[in-house]
């Protein structure tokens, strides 16, 4: 036990939760167009015309353009940056999806029960973005 290394408490167990998540997008009017019309996320504000907030519960999805704090080159076009899920009743599973086709998305994923207890639906945002609704089953 003296060759134990001294273990101290990360200051990093002191998170609880994702308080917001930014996508940062290629096309800010397509992008917003799809969370806000397609999608009917609620909007929270808008900081700028490169920062975009909506709300999810009790959480914030943010679209951004890159810019200071990260001036990263955008993502490949065809290539995903993130996955976001979204939690829904089963019922709702169904209805997301027939309200995507009616909007023109194309499902990469018809509503699918999963042997892991979900009933999944895939599709993606403008920019490419794997986006899933899901329900547990």
């Amino acid at each position: 036990m003296a060759n134990e290394p001294n273990r101290t408490r990360s200051p990093f167990s002191a998170i609880r939760a994702i308080d917001y998540t930014v996508i940062f997008v290629r096309d800010m009017a397509a992008m917003r167009r799809f969370y806000e019309d397609v999608i009917a996320l609620s909007l929270l504000r808008e900081l700028s015309p490169n920062w975009i907030e909506y709300g999810i519960g009790s959480n914030t999805l943010a679209l951004a353009r890159p810019s200071r704090t990260a001036s990263d080159a955008p993502t490949p076009a065809g290539s995903a940056s993130l996955q976001l899920a979204f939690k829904v009743s089963p019922a709702d599973v169904d209805a997301c999806a027939e309200e995507l086709v009616r909007q023109g998305v194309e499902l990469l994923s018809p509503p699918t029960n999963q042997p892991f207890g979900h009933r999944t639906l895939f599709f993606r945002d403008p920019d490419g973005n794997l986006l899933e609704i899901y329900a547990e089953i």
